[in-house]
C-alpha cells in the first residue's frame, strides 16, 4: 500500500467517525428538540423524532455555512491542523458525549467537540496555535445562549398569559396543543442549522489539512453538506430517552403553552446564533428557556438542584472534552 493510498484509507475512516460523532449529536441533542412536546403529550415519541429529523433535514435549505466555516477555519490554525488533531478531537468529544448520554446528562456536543478540537491542537503546537477570537465567541455564547433562551421563554410566556388572560384554560391548551408543532418545528430547523454545520465544519478542517479541498474554497464539497444534514437526522430519529426524560420533566412540569414559549424563545436564539456563524449549543439554549418559563409560574416550579447539576456539566464539558482529545492525539500518533 503506497503512502497516498494510506492517508486516503486514513481520511475515510476520519470522515466516517465525524459523521458517527454527527449521528451522537443528533441521537444525544434528540431531547432538545422532543422533550417538550413529548412531555406535554401533544406527540407520541415516535412520531415526535420523525418530526424532529424531517426539520433537521430542512434546515439544509435555510441555512448558510457560516457557523461551519467558524470551526473549520475560525477556532484553531489551519496549518497545524491533521490527521492526527481531527482523531483526537473526535475522540474526545466522542466520549464526552457518550459519557453524558449514558447518564442521561443533557451536556452540549457542540462545546464537547470545540473542546476536543482545543485539546488535540494544544496538544500537537501549544495554545498559541488556537484563534482567539473564535474559541472567545464560543465560550461567551455558553452563557448568553441560555441567558437568551431564559429571557425570550420567559418574556413568551408573559405576553401569552397577557394575550390569553380571559381565555379560558381549556381553550389555551386546545390551541397550544396545536401551535406547540409549529415551535416544536422551528426549534427543530435551528439544531439541524446549528448542530449539522459543527460536523460539516470539522470534515472541511480535515480536507484542507490533507490537500482535498482548497482553503480558500467558499464552501466544502456537496457530499459533506449533505451527509452531514442525513447523519444528524438520522441520529434524531433514534432519540436519547434518557435525557428526553430530563429536560421534559425532571427540570419542570411543563404544559403546551410553556412547551410552545420554551421552543419558541429557545428557536429565536438558535437562529440569531446560526445567522451570525457561532457554533451554539442547542441543549444550553432549550434548558435556560424551559428554566425561564418554569420560573414565570413560580420560582418552586423549577428544580433547581437538577438545573444546578446540568450547569455543571456545561462547565465541564470543555476541559473534559479537551483532556480525551489531547490523549486521543498522542495515541493515533502510534496507530497512523
Amino acid at each position: 500500500m503506497t503512502t497516498v493510498q494510506s492517508a486516503l484509507w486514513v481520511i475515510v475512516l476520519l470522515v466516517a467517525l465525524a459523521l458517527v460523532f454527527d449521528f451522537m449529536n443528533g441521537f444525544h441533542d434528540a431531547a432538545n428538540s422532543i422533550a417538550t412536546v413529548v412531555s406535554t403529550g401533544v406527540l407520541k415519541p415516535g412520531q415526535a423524532v420523525v418530526f424532529a429529523a424531517f426539520f433537521n433535514l430542512l434546515a439544509y435549505f435555510v441555512f448558510h455555512l457560516g457557523v461551519a466555516a467558524t470551526v473549520g477555519k475560525g477556532i484553531a490554525d489551519p496549518e497545524v491542523i491533521n490527521v492526527h488533531v481531527v482523531f483526537g478531537a473526535l475522540t474526545g468529544a466522542i466520549t464526552w458525549n457518550f459519557i453524558t448520554w449514558y447518564y442521561g446528562i443533557p451536556s452540549s456536543s457542540s462545546h464537547a467537540l470545540v473542546g476536543g478540537i482545543v485539546g488535540a491542537v494544544i496538544a500537537k503546537a501549544g495554545a498559541g496555535a488556537l484563534i482567539a477570537a473564535g474559541i472567545w465567541r464560543t465560550v461567551i455564547f455558553i452563557f448568553v445562549s441560555p441567558f437568551l433562551g431564559f429571557v425570550l421563554g420567559s418574556l413568551m410566556m408573559v405576553a401569552v398569559a397577557w394575550i390569553c388572560r380571559r381565555a379560558t384554560p381549556s381553550r389555551v391548551d386546545r390551541w397550544f396543543r396545536r401551535l406547540q408543532l409549529v415551535s416544536a418545528g422551528a426549534y427543530s430547523l435551528g439544531h439541524g442549522g446549528n448542530d449539522a454545520q459543527k460536523t460539516i465544519g470539522l470534515i472541511w478542517m480535515l480536507l484542507i489539512a490533507t490537500g482535498y479541498t482548497s482553503a480558500t474554497a467558499s464552501a466544502p464539497p456537496t457530499w459533506t453538506i449533505v451527509s452531514c444534514y442525513v447523519a444528524i437526522a438520522l441520529g434524531t430519529m433514534f432519540g436519547g430517552w434518557r435525557i428526553v426524560r430530563t429536560m421534559g420533566q425532571k427540570i419542570t412540569k411543563l404544559k403546551p403553552v410553556g412547551g410552545f414559549c420554551a421552543e419558541t424563545g429557545g428557536a429565536l436564539t438558535l437562529f440569531l446564533a446560526t445567522v451570525l456563524g457561532i457554533p451554539v449549543s442547542t441543549t444550553h439554549t432549550i434548558t435556560g428557556a424551559i428554566v425561564g418559563v418554569g420560573s414565570v409560574q413560580r420560582a418552586s416550579a423549577v428544580r433547581w438542584g437538577v438545573a444546578g447539576n446540568i450547569v455543571w456539566a456545561w462547565i465541564l464539558t470543555i476541559p473534559a472534552s479537551a483532556f480525551v482529545a489531547a490523549i486521543g492525539y498522542w495515541v493515533s500518533l502510534q496507530l497512523f
